[in-house]
């Protein structure tokens, strides 16, 4: 299985493959589920290679660790998963 840096690093900068629509799953710990966010609204802080920022519902960001990813559509089709 490739690394969730590196399938993200591909969303990012492989114009072909990103052209899709993604979206992550990753495990909220307040809500003890796993939740879905487009991947137009993940921002990545410049040298920050652990890491994502998402806005909740209410506009607050939150840094998400990216092992806490567990989960990646593209069109609406899983292309890559992990245990949770």
């Amino acid at each position: 299985m490739i690394p969730i840096h590196e399938l993200l690093n591909r969303i990012r900068w492989d114009e072909s493959f990103g052209a899709a629509v993604f979206e992550l799953g990753y495990y909220d710990r307040v809500e003890g589920d796993i939740l879905r966010v487009p991947f137009k609204e993940v921002r990545f802080e410049p040298g920050d290679h652990f890491a994502f920022q998402v806005a909740d519902q209410e506009g607050a960001i939150h840094t998400v660790p990216l092992h806490r990813v567990k989960a990646v559509w593209r069109n609406g089709e899983l292309i890559w998963h992990r245990e949770h």
